[in-house]
């Protein structure tokens, strides 16, 4: 099923039926210049899924990421994040010459550099921008910006002030910056805008070509039947436009610092819980507009993608409050949230069934699983949690799968399934050696294998499930180790930054992959995955 979100388009009656595809961010792709961006790095990984036969590819928030360089500490929840520009792209569209692209290159590391990436890029769009600017008014790319500063002036003009901003005074979180520009005096914006005129009309560019490049990506998307799946945070970072522009939608202190901030309890990955350090909402403030911010972002963010997946769901009917000045989350507590009538307002704009997946992991109650089935959202089932000692493992299992929900063998936040089969304790969960020893063979016992090709086990065993959709994370077709691990929650740097460079052994993989799609019939049908790359 091939779906463009949107109020005024058919839907399905379900959002999936034996799809399949992969999860990698678009900073993992590789190419030639230090990230995977918008431009023929995403065009050429979209036409190789399709090419083996997958209809979906899922990513994670492409927000500027924050504190970090995480993408769940977005410095907007409305604008994208530059390090994803092309430098191809715009030297196509001749805004920039053969040697400033050429200077841009860096090596096809395992890792990303982000101070090195972003570093190029601003001085890429520095310099791609002063040649745009110098475009006549009447050319097209000029015609196209007006209209889209036009049509995103709701959050670019202050997003880009932020930015800005940020960048003036040295990176810090707006709550330290002078008084004035923290506390959005008029008069003070109004004077260090003009001030800061060049920098905000880059930003403003930023986005624009953002917009355009990343419409290309979906354009060849949609040719091949094959859909975007993105990723909405439930929180937003504090240091971000959103907050500091609409400090009445958000708990905090006169000074505008956090009362209380979100987390989780102790769990799997943390005996202390995981801090997130996000402000909580003031959910009375949201109600009293009718959830405005809310609906406009869930609009936002599916113009972007075809399906969103909404992390931590479970924090629509009760979050994790800690307070703001807390060292750990486990003195929180759970306190409500109106997610039904948020929800009843997003079916107001879209309609059932809504475009959306739930982020169901965690402290899940009946409540939560109430409010996930009164709008029949589909939930997502991780099968590194099918064989440990948690109550709801047997939930986990592939036989279990109903087809209204997603299956992945990791998400972002797991290891790599190689990783978590050779795992040792204290490295990035709470079991102990006992408990890792007992869930290995419990895991061996079950596929009836010697472990020798595991990740493989898992993918087979989803593939032939009776999930909706399955969603891999690339590593695990690789059958990559920890090395490879996208994020370890509650790690406060160095996640993020792994790149797909072995390009023999992804194609070996897509071969793989590609056979058993065709012998559990998932994704595109073999004449519809015939396309082959550019």
């Amino acid at each position: 099923t091939n779906l463009s979100a949107g109020r005024n388009l058919l839907m399905p009656q379900i959002l999936f039926n034996k799809d399949c595809g992969l999860l990698a961010h678009p900073s993992s792709l590789p190419n030639r210049f230090g990230i995977g961006d918008f431009g023929p790095a995403s065009i050429q990984w979209i036409e190789a899924l399709a090419a083996h036969g997958q209809n979906t590819w899922q990513i994670l928030p492409l927000n500027p990421a924050g504190y970090g360089d995480s993408p769940y500490q977005g410095l907007s929840a409305f604008a994208a994040n530059p390090v994803f520009i092309s430098p191809e792209d715009l030297h196509a569209r001749g805004l920039i010459d053969e040697p400033e692209l050429m200077a841009l290159q860096l090596p096809l590391g395992e890792r990303v550099d982000y101070a090195q990436v972003y570093s190029n890029k601003t001085e890429l769009t520095t310099r791609a921008a002063l040649h745009f600017f110098s475009l006549k008014t009447a050319h097209p790319l000029r015609i196209q910006y007006n209209a889209f500063c036009q049509t995103e002036s709701n959050w670019l003009k202050a997003f880009a002030l932020f930015s800005a901003l940020k960048a003036n005074f040295g990176g810090v979180a707006w709550t330290d910056w002078p008084s004035e520009y923290r506390d959005r005096d008029a008069a003070a914006l109004e004077s260090i805008s003009i001030e800061l005129k060049s920098d905000i009309k880059r930003i403003y560019f930023e986005q624009f070509i953002l917009r355009l490049q990343w419409t290309a990506v979906q354009e060849r998307a949609r040719e091949l039947g094959l859909r975007l799946v993105g990723d909405l945070p439930i929180f937003v970072a504090h240091d971000s436009a959103d907050v500091w522009c609409h400090r009445e939608l958000f708990r905090l202190n006169s000074d505008g610092s956090p009362s209380v901030i979100a987390g989780v309890p102790p769990d799997y990955f943390s005996s202390t819980g995981q801090l997130w350090g996000n402000p909580l909402y003031d959910w009375d403030a949201h109600r009293s507009d009718h959830y405005a911010w809310w609906r406009a972002r869930l609009s936002k963010i599916l113009t972007w993608v075809d399906v969103v997946r909404l992390d931590h769901f479970r924090g629509f009917d009760a979050c994790w409050e800690v307070p703001g000045n807390a060292n750990t989350a486990a003195g929180g507590q759970w306190i409500s949230a109106p997610g039904q009538e948020v929800f009843d307002a997003f079916v107001e704009d879209y309609g059932l069934p809504l475009p959306i997946i739930a982020e169901d992991l965690g402290v899940i109650t009946p409540e939560v699983e109430k409010l996930r089935d009164k709008y029949n959202l589909p939930g997502i089932r991780i099968q590194q949690f099918a064989f440990g000692t948690d109550p709801m493992s047997h939930t986990f299992l592939p036989e279990k799968y109903v087809a209204n929900c997603v299956a992945y063998s990791g998400t972002h936040d797991n290891d790599t399934v190689v990783g978590w089969f050779s795992s040792k304790a204290g490295e990035g969960s709470t079991r102990s050696a006992d408990e890792i020893e007992a869930e290995r063979k419990v895991t061996l016992d079950y596929f009836g294998t010697d472990g020798s090709d595991i990740h493989w086990d898992f993918i087979r065993s989803l593939y032939r499930s009776g999930a909706g959709a399955v969603i891999v994370p690339v590593q695990d077709i690789l059958g990559l180790g920890s090395e490879a691990r996208m994020n370890t929650p509650g790690k406060p740097s160095g996640s993020w930054a792994w790149r797909l460079t072995d390009n023999e052994a992804l194609g070996t993989a897509f071969k793989h992959l590609h056979s058993l799609t065709q012998e559990t019939s998932r994704g595109l049908s073999t004449a519809q995955a015939s396309v082959q790359l550019r």
